[in-house]
């Protein structure tokens, strides 16, 4: 009776101190300010439709994405991702509190920016760079899934339009045959990616020294950082929901 007693004090203690490191991870990660990053892209996207669609769709357009893409759920829902798929968020967390974790993060809030993107609509500038950097950026592009999130990203947005189109025309894809476009899209997205991955990357990261890009590298290398960034995948993929109803999402 006392050990089981013991067990549970323990695990009292224990699990608000993991609850705050996970919320803190989120907030050092930059995941908030990421998340609203995005909002700010779907919010450019329905405006590039407000003069080419009618009004009844465009207006559809805005309530569906604004619904799907609401920020209190879309980070309740990628919270829980990285809560069921990371069991320890103190290596990651130590990481990204690091002078290190904060440089890498500020590199990636900045690229996502919507006057970053705006300007370098047409395509990132080609980043020179010595062998041992190109190397070390090889090994990071490696261990970054940056390939699927950036698929996620450009799906989600993508999926604005078809999204509303869907719902005032209920049957317009079959559940198959979206699902197999999807899959589709996914693909071709990875490899557009992944033919430039190593320049974008040399481009986010451009401000980090070889030393602390080597370090990075090492971090998401490590098991640590890859449970961290396998937890971060599938939290993405969660927080855009990317082929699933709108009406469902919560």
């Amino acid at each position: 009776m006392r050990r089981s007693f013991c067990l549970l004090l323990m695990l009292c203690c224990t699990m608000p101190v993991w609850a705050d490191s996970l919320d803190q991870l989120y907030k050092a990660a930059g995941w908030p300010d990421q998340r609203a990053h995005f909002i700010d892209a779907v919010s450019a996207a329905q405006q590039r439709y407000r003069n080419s669609l009618p009004p009844a769709v465009y207006q559809a357009l805005v309530t569906n994405s604004n619904q799907r893409f609401q920020a209190q759920a879309m980070d309740r829902r990628a919270q829980a991702q990285l809560r069921a798929n990371l069991k320890d968020p103190q290596p990651a967390l130590g990481f990204f509190q690091s002078p290190l974790g904060r440089k890498v993060v500020a590199a990636e809030l900045l690229a996502t920016q919507r006057d970053q993107l705006a300007r370098h609509a047409d395509g990132l500038p080609r980043i020179a760079a010595s062998d041992n950097r190109l190397l070390t950026i090889g090994h990071l592009a490696q261990a970054l899934p940056a390939r699927e999130a950036g698929a996620e990203v450009s799906l989600a947005i993508a999926g604005v339009a078809a999204d509303s189109l869907s719902s005032m025309i209920p049957g317009l894809f079959g559940g198959g045959q979206a699902q197999g476009m999807l899959e589709g899209q996914r693909k071709r997205l990875m490899e557009q990616i992944g033919n430039d991955l190593n320049n974008t990357l040399l481009y986010v990261y451009r401000e980090l020294s070889d030393d602390e890009l080597e370090a990075f590298a090492t971090f998401a290398e490590s098991a640590q950082g890859k449970a961290y960034y396998q937890a971060a995948l599938a939290a993405i993929r969660a927080g855009l929901a990317v082929g699933q109803n709108a009406a469902d999402l919560k």
